[in-house]
């Protein structure tokens, strides 16, 4: 075999190996993947007790309203009531 053809061998034995070597470790890492999977519990009852602690505690950035609503604060927050009398672009 002339030296060429064994420098072109030798390179495509290189990626073979490189291709084989990444394959090795995504099966290494999926097989991890599914041991720790294994290990823990039901994800849909994890899910359950996070949602009931978050829905039983009020957002802390939220200020809470104690007594009357004041009803002129809601024009902060909904869209114009007429129209016509707005002039913006954005509604």
């Amino acid at each position: 075999m002339s030296q060429q053809a064994q420098s072109i061998d030798t390179r495509g034995k290189h990626r073979v190996l490189a291709e084989l070597k990444r394959l090795e470790q995504e099966t290494r890492f999926v097989e991890e993947e599914l041991e720790q999977l294994d290990k823990t519990e039901s994800v849909s009852s994890a899910c359950k007790e996070l949602l009931g602690n978050v829905e039983a505690k009020p957002d802390p950035l939220l200020s809470e309203t104690i007594g009357p609503v004041n009803p002129s604060w809601d024009r902060w927050f909904e869209g114009p009531q007429d129209s016509k009398g707005c002039r913006c672009w954005i509604f």
